[in-house]
């Protein structure tokens, strides 16, 4: 006898596009794909919302956080299952389930420590009917608070290369006939731009056909990273290009990709350019040292720009090296990250906590 579909809520908070909004849009396509009812409350006019709108997925929306309480009041209790993958929607969530009763599930995607606000964080999380981590790091801390935590990593799919557009970029910016190294991460300080700057510095006496290419939105870092740039003399050397919409298609024009940041709970901007056979080379920081781990990349500690800088040249100097890193990196990511994989798990997951519901205790 055929289960029956699951009717899930997923609820993400966010009004721009990062890793967990390309995680819920994915989430929720893999649920529709399996012929489960998904829904999505999300910010109004948000990007998630306009890529899911164009999905033809059903997008309800608010606007701020008391609207999505309000909401999820209202007509939550039409679900089964409430997917909480954003943290400020935790609150919403438990503080209405005495009105709708349903599961609720909630994604951790960072690693950050709680900080002096640490017992309301521990006061929400108990109310949470199964708490799950992207990494082994983001599952560190509401395990230590004694909440038991299931680790689903986050999963990449396939990326259209788009020859024309890379030819666009590399024309536009006069890349031609250089190795590119690159990143994308925003400049905030977590990412920590100032480490990569100080390794391009070196990279860049090394090798003369080596520009540094930088996608990411203004953050804190913005001005300490320019005035870097300008210090260090690489105005021509490190690119900061901003943000960029689905960067992740620029990737295969890379020659290394680069990861620096400081917290890190997973990173799919290292498994979208593992995914694409580019050389990876990062920091060990959080669930960084499990996606980078056994030979799918090269890791150095954080805010060790000589180290990173070591690790950069290599890359560019050993290629049968490089290769043999980047084929092990592409089989691991294709089996350990499919989109398929994170979904099933979901739902299993999504019928367990359901199952143990209707248990009488």
């Amino acid at each position: 006898m055929a289960e029956r579909a699951l009717r899930v809520l997923q609820i993400n908070t966010e009004r721009g596009w990062r890793g967990g909004e390309r995680q819920t849009l994915l989430t929720a396509q893999g649920l529709r794909e399996r012929g489960h009812d998904v829904e999505l409350l999300l910010f109004g006019s948000g990007a998630l919302a306009e890529r899911a709108t164009a999905q033809g997925l059903v997008v309800h929306t608010a606007h701020g956080g008391i609207a999505f309480g309000v909401w999820l009041a209202l007509h939550a209790k039409r679900y089964d299952i409430l997917h909480v993958q954003t943290a400020k929607a935790v609150a919403w969530a438990v503080a209405t389930a005495w009105l709708h009763r349903c599961a609720v599930v909630f994604s951790r995607r960072t690693s950050f420590s709680l900080g002096m606000r640490a017992w309301l964080t521990r006061l929400k999380w108990r109310q949470v009917g199964q708490m799950v981590a992207i990494s082994e790091a983001a599952a560190a801390a509401p395990r230590a608070m004694g909440i038991s935590t299931k680790v689903i990593a986050s999963a990449v799919s396939p990326i259209s290369v788009d020859a024309a557009r890379i030819q666009n970029f590399l024309a536009r910016h006069k890349l031609a006939n250089r190795r590119l190294v690159g990143t994308a991460a925003a400049l905030s300080v977590e990412k920590d731009p100032l480490t990569l700057i100080r390794a391009a510095a070196q990279v860049c006496a090394q090798f003369d056909d080596v520009v540094f290419v930088h996608w990411g939105a203004a953050g804190a870092a913005s001005a300490p990273a320019q005035q870097l740039i300008d210090a260090l003399g690489l105005q021509e050397r490190y690119l900061l290009l901003g943000f960029e919409p689905d960067v992740e298609q620029l990737f295969s024009a890379l020659s290394v990709f680069v990861m620096a940041s400081r917290f890190e709970a997973l990173g799919s901007s290292v498994l979208d350019a593992m995914l694409q056979k580019v050389p990876v080379v990062s920091t060990n920081a959080g669930g960084l040292k499990e996606t980078v781990a056994a030979g799918r990349g090269l890791l150095c500690a954080a805010g060790d720009h000589t180290a990173m800088a070591v690790h950069i040249a290599s890359v560019l100097t050993q290629p049968q090296q490089a290769q043999a890193m980047v084929e092990t990196a592409y089989a691991a990511v294709t089996i350990e990250y499919g989109v398929e994989r994170m979904v099933d798990r979901y739902v299993e997951l999504y019928r367990t906590l359901l199952d143990e519901q209707r248990v009488p205790h």
